[in-house]
């Protein structure tokens, strides 16, 4: 990769400060440290660590960053406030910290709404243009970069907009490259934010960056309308993170200027990491990826609809925006009962099966999968299950590795509150009659133990295979009280992952079917051999 050519546009992200604030996310040292090493390799222009000083997990942070991170696009950035009210910027040990911290480049959080100057600063609106203009000048004065964020400026430029222009005008002639319009509160609506900025522009002669919240849901969208406006540096967080709903999320902004405006502020080749990238941020802070989200979510290019399915037959392009491979995602085609058979073509294709030449043998897969999903199954999220369908309707049978004689699962409460689960399984596999047991934490991981200790000897394979994920969905009951469930499994060999379905009356019998579905995907994954 190469760096970015110049300085005329930032990408400047604060997962590491204002991102942690997300309730449920608490990183340590460590954690913060693996993000920004992601964000250097995504080829952000800036990276802002924290807040030196104020807690000593920061602090830790930049000296560790300094000595442990070659940083190849990014710059580090450390984020702090100006000068008390009647303290001089040399003397104020805050101050004196961001400089200690050896980030070459620091950002500072200015009041510009008045009533937060005077409510709770506790200060004059001529003290805190004052605090301003002195944080800066000394910051500039020792060889640093100074941004200035504009707390609350939308807020305050509607109340007072000529003293929320004059802390903008004082932050720029004392040397701040760039002044960050702050939607705090992100209560702004595009058309607000573009209307703002265009004015501030015009009227101070600073260079604008934006800051969005997104409490409105138009973060991302008053990102771009500022830079519509003319705004060249944009902050934001990876996936969103931040404080209340979130911040303006990194991947769709960046993704929008480097594909929609034709802007290039990444290092050329690294959108095609970003899906990757986004996801492993996800991992770090250990929360689920959302798939829903633009770009980068599993569910981003995933069709559905047979309408869709026939369309994107002909021409991919027709139901999608983009090309998912420029941001590292992929299509998927999903198999439900809404599917046709442009949707079980498209989807055999993706499994590795032509089945445009035979309409008879696509018309069925769709009428088994209709009929399935009447019945509670759902395909859409268990790829495994319906790739043993498709070989059972393709080869006149899917690859069978065990047959079932019987199974059953006990659970035992004993009197001192300790309860014991087991089961036994009955099984022929290669001409042989098994009869193993098993027990486990529960009648479903009894049962799963009981079938790997019985096809082990004979199935090898299956010690690499294991459960990951398990979900039981209770599905709308026909009868009374009576239900069906349906349970979800996903099983992974160490290096892929697969997901398999199975219904049934009741949880173990409905986990039973997903189970055997999912050792058999993965014996043919693994190159087993059926019994005969």
């Amino acid at each position: 990769m190469t760096a970015v050519p110049d300085d005329s546009f930032h990408v400047f992200d604060t997962t590491l400060r204002d991102g942690a604030q997300r309730e449920g996310i608490n990183l340590t040292v460590a954690d913060k440290l693996a993000i920004a090493r992601h964000l250097d390799e995504f080829g952000v222009g800036f990276i802002e660590g924290g807040w030196p000083g104020a807690n000593p997990r920061d602090t830790e942070f930049f000296e560790r960053a300094r000595a442990e991170i070659d940083f190849r696009h990014a710059v580090l950035v450390a984020f702090g406030a100006t000068r008390k009210p009647g303290v001089r910027a040399e003397d104020d040990p805050q101050v004196r910290a961001l400089l200690d911290s050896g980030a070459p480049v620091i950002t500072l959080v200015a009041k510009a709404h008045d009533r937060h100057v005077e409510l709770a600063l506790r200060t004059t609106l001529e003290e805190n243009l004052a605090m301003v203009r002195d944080t800066v000048t000394h910051l500039r004065e020792q060889g640093r970069r100074v941004f200035v964020d504009c707390e609350h400026f939308f807020d305050g430029y509607r109340a007072n907009p000529e003293y929320a222009k004059a802390v903008v005008r004082t932050a720029h002639e004392a040397g701040s490259d760039v002044v960050v319009l702050c939607d705090t509160n992100g209560g702004m609506l595009p058309a607000q934010v573009s209307a703002v900025v265009r004015t501030v522009l015009t009227d101070t002669g600073a260079r604008l960056g934006i800051h969005a919240q997104d409490d409105t849901g138009c973060a991302v969208a008053n990102t771009l309308a500022a830079v519509d406006a003319g705004a060249t540096h944009v902050q934001c967080t990876a996936n969103g993170y931040g404080e209340r709903v979130g911040n303006s999320n990194l991947f769709p902004v960046v993704a929008a200027l480097e594909l929609k405006y034709d802007r290039r502020v990444l290092p050329e080749g690294a959108l095609g990491e970003m899906t990757r990238i986004s996801h492993a941020i996800a991992e770090v802070v250990n929360l689920t990826p959302s798939t829903h989200q633009p770009y980068v979510g599993v569910s981003a290019f995933a069709h559905k609809a047979g309408l869709h399915a026939s369309a994107i037959k002909v021409d991919p392009d027709l139901y999608q925006h983009i090309d998912p491979e420029l941001v590292g995602n992929t299509m998927r085609m999903l198999v439900s009962d809404m599917a046709g058979r442009a949707s079980i073509e498209l989807k055999g294709r993706e499994l590795g099966y032509d089945l445009s030449g035979d309409r008879a043998l696509a018309g069925r897969v769709v009428e088994r999968v209709k009929e399935r999903e009447l019945a509670g199954y759902t395909y859409e999220a268990a790829d495994a299950s319906f790739e043993l369908l498709l070989r059972d309707e393709v080869a006149g049978g899917a690859a069978r590795f065990f047959r079932v004689e019987s199974w059953r699962a006990i659970v035992e409460q004993r009197p001192d509150g300790a309860q014991v689960n087991e089961a036994t399984v009955k099984l022929w596999a290669k001409g042989e009659r098994i009869v193993a047991t098993g027990e486990g934490n529960g009648p479903v991981d009894a049962l799963d133990r009981a079938l790997r200790h019985g096809l082990e000897r004979i199935y090898p394979q299956l010690a690499r295979m294991e459960l990951v994920d398990y979900k039981v969905r209770i599905l709308e009951g026909r009868h009374g009280t009576e239900s069906t469930t349906r349970v979800l499994v996903a099983t992974s060999d160490g290096g892929e992952e697969w997901s398999t379905v199975g219904v049934g009356e009741n949880v173990i019998a409905a986990s039973w079917q997903a189970l055997d579905d999912a050792y058999t995907y993965g014996l043919i994954r693994a190159g087993a051999q059926p019994q005969g």
